[in-house]
């Protein structure tokens, strides 16, 4: 799974750096890097061997409000998401937190199961492709449940509730996580960004963030 990740990671690496879109603002780049070192340096929290995970962070330069990580650390956060809506640090926290946890939680392990587990099991079990192409079968399967098919609701909340706690061990305010919600809710008539349009309203998932505040907030307080 993370090979292939790691060569789904490298088309979208190729395809952005060939239309002049790859990491185009060296200051955003630094900033959204800082932030995702911070989160990563906590995830063994979670995951022993995320420490030995080759994470690798950078930033595309696009209208779009969007970020993904992928199987083994890849993240990639959209331009787009930071300026539209002027985002601090913290809020940044947030976004990387909640992506990293889907990575943590292998999300997109169970969306590929789900979506074309038969399939590649049927042509993996049958010797139909060699090792190489099998990576590639299932690299193109993860640029489709990445790109393509949304997040189950209860996948979203586990990600919001580790993301929280990731921000919060990183020395982020965690009350970051509902103000990128408030600001979501005053933009673009409060529809969500991509990665994260299959969650509940705006309402209900500040209400879920904020009855978690009082669990991670010690955490945070504990970095200051």
């Amino acid at each position: 799974m993370q090979r292939s990740a790691a060569e789904a990671y490298s088309q979208q690496l190729q395809k952005a750096q060939g239309e002049g879109k790859l990491n185009t603002d060296a200051a955003l780049v630094q900033r959204v890097k800082a932030v995702s070192e911070r989160l990563i340096q906590q995830t063994t929290v979670f995951r022993e061997d995320a420490r030995s995970w080759p994470w690798e962070v950078n930033v595309l330069s696009s209208p779009e409000r969007n970020a993904y990580a992928m199987p083994g650390g890849k993240i990639m956060v959209y331009s787009g998401l930071i300026s539209a809506l002027d985002l601090t640090d913290a809020e940044i926290a947030a976004v990387v937190g909640h992506e990293i946890a889907h990575t943590l939680r292998e999300h997109a392990r169970e969306r590929v199961s789900n979506a074309y587990g038969q399939e590649l099991l049927v042509a993996f079990g049958g010797a139909a492709l060699g090792a190489e192409e099998s990576i590639r079968e299932l690299a193109n399967a993860i640029g489709q449940v990445t790109f393509q098919l949304p997040h189950s609701r209860e996948q979203e909340s586990e990600a919001d509730q580790i993301g929280l706690e990731l921000m919060a061990r990183a020395g982020y305010d965690p009350q970051a996580a509902i103000s990128v919600w408030q600001k979501m809710t005053a933009t673009r008539s409060g529809q969500p960004p991509e990665f994260l349009s299959t969650h509940p309203s705006n309402e209900s998932r500040i209400a879920d963030l904020a009855a978690l505040l009082p669990r991670v907030a010690p955490l945070y307080q504990a970095t200051r």
